[in-house]
């Protein structure tokens, strides 16, 4: 039988933080965890987007527990302020969705100088992770789900001598990259985190195509070449309702038969209902992942220090 957001378990007394939560697959996350009891915090960059995507979460679950957290990805600050202000309130959190992102976007630098798709996608969200892990692993089987793309079958890992492609920018090679990143993160943090034994997991998904925003940004901000209009119109003619392709996140996230360090999305490809998917050349994957924790570890500072932070919480458990 086809797994629906009805087959999510009861979320009551949870916590879910969800990157992008005022749009597209962020905004159907949000909606549909806070159906199932969850408390949500729904991070984003754009203030007043965040504050209507609240009011449609209340609109379709009146009483729905949410709150609102600033989060620029682009800005290592911004995401450090960020993670300061969710661990503050939230002492323990189960669910971390690392949902947003941009695609084929034109060669641009964060302020912190990161080559933008490379910031948003994959740096912004290691640091969040990173600086959340205390109340991640204060959680009972906490789940990190960072979301992948099929650009990453023609992408290579990330180069610790060239992270931001300098004098090699090529809009969906830069996104390849950036969701193959998702991928390796979601892998290494799980190894990661059963070394340390740790009963959080980490795990992977990508939801086909969707018809969102996302594709339509592209165009709208000159990305995406040739390939940009048609994969705008493909989203908008063929592309599954956000409803439907939030659900391999939904899975990875809250499915207690979902193994960590796997990948989940359509069954089809590009649609259908979710599965788990094969790793295709998980070789390669798994080699490149070494390279991608050197150079994230360098360009934002974040150790990404499982061991430390699984010691302790077992200390804080431990603690009459």
């Amino acid at each position: 039988m086809s797994w629906t957001a009805d087959d999510m378990p009861d979320l009551t007394g949870r916590t879910a933080v969800i990157t992008g939560a005022n749009g597209g697959l962020g905004l159907a996350s949000a909606i549909a965890l806070a159906r199932r009891g969850a408390h949500i915090v729904m991070a984003a960059r754009d203030p007043a987007k965040t504050d209507d995507a609240r009011a449609a979460v209340l609109a379709e679950v009146p009483g729905a527990s949410l709150e609102t957290v600033p989060l620029d990805l682009a800005s290592q600050a911004g995401v450090r302020d960020a993670a300061a202000t969710i661990l503050a309130a939230h002492p323990s959190i189960d669910i971390l969705l690392a949902n947003a992102g941009v695609m084929a976007m034109p060669e641009r630098r964060t302020e912190d100088g990161f080559e933008m798709q490379l910031a948003v996608n994959h740096l912004g969200h290691w640091t969040l992770v990173s600086r959340l892990l205390p109340s991640l692993l204060a959680a009972p089987a906490a789940r990190i789900v960072t979301l992948t793309s099929i650009a990453r079958l023609n992408a290579t890992s990330v180069d610790p001598a060239n992270p931001n492609l300098d004098g090699e920018y090529e809009d969906w090679r830069a996104y390849g990259q950036s969701k193959l990143a998702a991928l390796q993160t979601a892998l290494g943090l799980d190894d990661a985190l059963r070394a340390a034994g740790a009963e959080a997991r980490a795990l992977c998904a990508h939801p086909g195509i969707s018809h969102t925003d996302l594709q339509k940004r592209t165009v709208r901000e000159g990305g995406g070449g040739r390939q940009g209009p048609f994969w705008e119109a493909y989203a908008e003619q063929r592309g599954m309702p956000p409803e439907q392709g939030v659900l391999p996140q939904l899975r990875a996230a809250t499915d207690p038969h979902a193994r960590g360090g796997t990948l989940w999305g359509p069954r089809w490809g590009l649609s259908g209902p979710p599965t788990r998917k094969l790793l295709v050349r998980r070789g390669p994957i798994e080699a490149g992942i070494p390279g991608l924790w050197e150079a994230s570890m360098a360009l934002t500072g974040e150790r990404m220090d499982v061991e430390a932070a699984a010691a302790a919480a077992r200390a804080r458990e431990a603690t009459p």
